[in-house]
């Protein structure tokens, strides 16, 4: 991370560059969040109008997925940021600013019903844009297992010094193949309430899309639904996967699918996703010293025991997280 010396280095850059994009006009600006990467955002004030600046050092962060991904996905009407102005060669992005209440801010019983269901329609908008019309790279096989190679590396061994069982591969491969047989999508991949903002108009406002794909379907809506910040029971997630299936085949998406084939790939993307996301959790406490993510391994590794207890083929699974005395130790 930047040492002070740099950060007030950097901090110098972005004033000299506003004042490049905002001259003859008196702004300031402060922090506004960061996240799990090298990038920072600062809340920039001119006029009693706003903005977002996106600070991402080159050396560290490259901003072209995300101008690629933002401007396609602008073009075609789905509510993400308006690049103002930018310098890749700076690493500054001066964006539209969504405001600061994420949707985790606001759902509650009373709220999740309205919410869920606009991010639920604007998934769907996502999804029926043509995969072909922008160059994103595939969720592949090969990203599907380097994901989950994160699980025994950070989570078993780094953070408990557990050895991997001999069936994980199997267990990964099965998981692999409900990911490729599903219909290929635009896949946000982070589609979660700290990444979808709860703005005035045209609610949500989506963030956080730079590492788009083409890839599985159920993914993005599982990631939602069950977010590793927040979770619901499993009735209300029911009727949500309802709703996704009747309004998605009303506008020609998986047209003959069943309720029960889809709930088996959400289930089973889910549990691919959860597994990926211990091994994150763990390396961003060990390597990126973000120790705040150990909060949410409890909520995340329910989620892989509920499904694996679901599914028999997973039983080696569900046995293995339930029975070992250290990785009961998360509660």
């Amino acid at each position: 991370m930047l040492q002070d010396k740099d950060t007030n280095t950097r901090l110098n850059q972005i004033d000299n560059w506003l004042k490049s994009q905002l001259p003859s006009t008196p702004f300031h600006f402060e922090s506004a969040s960061s996240d799990a990467s090298f990038r920072r955002y600062f809340r920039v004030t001119a006029n009693d109008k706003t903005w977002i600046l996106m600070d991402a050092p080159p050396e560290q962060e490259d901003t072209d997925p995300f101008i690629k991904v933002a401007s396609f996905l602008f073009k075609h009407g789905i509510n993400v940021p308006e690049i103002v102005a930018k310098d890749k060669g700076l690493g500054f992005l001066l964006l539209t600013d969504f405001g600061s209440t994420a949707y985790l801010d606001q759902l509650s019983s009373q709220s999740v019903d309205t919410l869920y269901r606009a991010a639920i329609d604007s998934l769907i908008d996502i999804q029926l844009i043509k995969s072909n019309e922008v160059q994103l790279a595939d969720y592949d096989k090969a990203l599907l297992q380097r994901e989950m190679d994160l699980f025994p590396s950070w989570f078993l061994d780094k953070h408990f010094g557990i050895t991997p069982p001999p069936f994980l591969q199997q267990t990964f491969d099965a998981l692999i193949n409900n990911a490729v047989e599903q219909p290929q999508v635009i896949v946000h991949r982070d589609y979660h309430s700290r990444n979808l903002m709860h703005t005035k108009d045209n609610s949500p406002g989506i963030i956080d899309f730079q590492d788009a794909v083409i890839g599985p379907i159920s993914y993005d809506l599982v990631s939602l639904l069950r977010d590793c910040y927040i979770s619901w029971p499993q009735q209300k997630l029911n009727e949500f996967i309802g709703y996704y299936l009747s309004q998605s085949q009303a506008k020609g998406l998986l047209l003959g699918i069943s309720t029960e084939q889809f709930t088996r790939w959400f289930d089973l993307m889910g549990l691919q996703r959860h597994i990926k996301v211990l091994g994150i959790f763990c390396r961003l406490n060990y390597r990126d010293n973000k120790p705040n993510y150990i909060h949410d391994l409890p909520l995340t590794l329910h989620y892989v025991q509920q499904v694996s207890a679901k599914y028999p083929e997973f039983s080696q699974l569900h046995h293995f997280l339930s029975e070992h005395p250290l990785i009961g130790t998360i509660k």
